[in-house]
Order: C-alpha cells, then sequence, then structure tokens
C-alpha cells in the first residue's frame, strides 16, 4: 500500500522518500483475514530500524544513520573479506539491486548451501541498514553466498546475476535508486575475477545498452539486520511466503 502523505501541508521533498519506505517491512492490517503479519523479537524489529528522514541522505542533507566515517573505520570496511566458507564450500559474492529478491533467486538455485545478506564495499565499519540508506557510506547492499563446487559452477551462479537483473542500470534497478542498488560481482579468487570478466564480455554482445556492472575483490562483509535474511521466504512485508525449493521458478515478488 503506498505510503498516504498531505501533500498541501508537505514540503516539496517529500514525495522524493516514497520509494524509500518501499524497502522497510510493513505489518499488514490486523481486519484483513487474507494477511499473515510475520512476528519479529523485539530486539530485532524493523520498525525499530526505521530511519528517521534517511532518505534526505540521498539530497547530501546528512540526516539519519553516521553517514561519514573516520580513516580507521574506512580502512577496516575496505579490508578483504576473510571470513572462511564451510569446509567444501566457495563463496560468491554479488550485488544485483534490492538484495531481498536476489537472495530467493540464489536460494534457489541445486548446490548453493547458504546465503546471507549484507554491506559491503562501503568505507564505514559496522553499518547499519540506517547507515547505508543515508547514501553516505558507499555500501551495496549484498548476497554472499556458499555453494559447492561439485555440483553447481561458478559460471552458473553468473549466469543467475545476469538474468536477475538490468546490468546496465547505473546505481538504479526498478524503483530502487541509490549507489546501494548498484550492480557488482564481487570475487575471491583470480578464477573468479576471469570468470566474471569473460561472463561480462559475453552479456555485453547481447545487450544494446553498456554494462556498468563493478568488478572487484570481496571486501569485508557486514551481515545485515537478522529480519532482512530470507526476508522473501519468511513472507515479506504481507505475509505471503516464497519458496526457496531448489530448481523453483516461481515469479519472485520482489517485496513480498
Amino acid at each position: 500500500m503506498p505510503l498516504i502523505l498531505n501533500t498541501a501541508a508537505a514540503s516539496p521533498l517529500v514525495g522524493l522518500a516514497s520509494h524509500h519506505f518501499s524497502k522497510f517491512p510493513i505489518k499488514p492490517l490486523a481486519s484483513s483475514r487474507n494477511f499473515k503479519p510475520l512476528s519479529f523479537p523485539s530486539s530485532a524489529s524493523p520498525h525499530s530500524r526505521l530511519p528517521r528522514m534517511s532518505w534526505l541522505g540521498k539530497l547530501g542533507l546528512g540526516f539519519g544513520g553516521r553517514g561519514s566515517a573516520t580513516e580507521a573505520s574506512s580502512a577496516i570496511a575496505q579490508s578483504p573479506d576473510d571470513d572462511v566458507p564451510a569446509a567444501g564450500q566457495e563463496f560468491a559474492q554479488f550485488g544485483a539491486g534490492c538484495f531481498w529478491g536476489v537472495e530467493l533467486v540464489f536460494q534457489r538455485v541445486p548446490g548453493v548451501t547458504k546465503t546471507e545478506v549484507g554491506y559491503s564495499q562501503g568505507n564505514l565499519h559496522e553499518p547499519t541498514y540506517e547507515d547505508v540508506c543515508t547514501g553516505m557510506t558507499n555500501h551495496c547492499e549484498v548476497v554472499r553466498l556458499q555453494y559447492d563446487p561439485r555440483q553447481c559452477k561458478y559460471e552458473d551462479l553468473l549466469d543467475v546475476f545476469w538474468e536477475r537483473h538490468d546490468p546496465t542500470a547505473l546505481n538504479r534497478q526498478g524503483n530502487d535508486v541509490g549507489t546501494q542498488y548498484r550492480s557488482g560481482i564481487y570475487f575471491y579468487t583470480p578464477e573468479q575475477e576471469k570468470a566474471a570478466r569473460e561472463s561480462m564480455e559475453r552479456r555485453q554482445k547481447v545487450l544494446n545498452g553498456k554494462i556498468v556492472t563493478e568488478i572487484l575483490p570481496a571486501k569485508k562483509f557486514y551481515r545485515a539486520e537478522e529480519y532482512h535474511q530470507q526476508y522473501l521466504e519468511k513472507g515479506g512485508r504481507f505475509g505471503f511466503k516464497q519458496s526457496a525449493a531448489k530448481g523453483c521458478s516461481d515469479p519472485i515478488r520482489c517485496y513480498g
């Protein structure tokens, strides 16, 4: 349901906020029998993390979140992702717009054994969603996954990545606009980098627009707040669960 604003009394800036509010989970009306609202632990309530006017950060007005980072903080955030995958698994990391839908599409891939959504490539240590939404930390919404290379090739993951989003759109996917929604492949090994660049060359040949996807080394991964994890599988905004079964080809409703 769209946000209802008193446009007569609102500032001209207010209209710019509407698509940012759509990213936050909204509990459905209790009077609707068709809706099954999600319950969140008090410590992880999405409403407790709502950024107050954080959309103004997109305009450089500095409201909501910490935004700027110290040199020490930036150095940590820009360090390599030194986490270790489970035995026999390998990491892959992608940014392709809002991480809710991107995670679900990778959950469905046979051979993918774990997915997490989070923030990476920014300049602020331990960012919150509020910080990222200011548009001042340069983080990208990413999905970090673990996969079994005996069951799934990295090239297969790249194919899923290209099909999932529009890699010619700069800093946006659909109605989601901002650097956090940029397209990116973040590699862990020279072999992944090589495969990513070759894959991009092949993809460019079948697209009219120029691909703007960045291909960079994977940097420190900050796991997003728990309510973001497997968000669509758990029911999304409206409580309608979407299948994460391997091989499922059901259309994905990006916000639930």
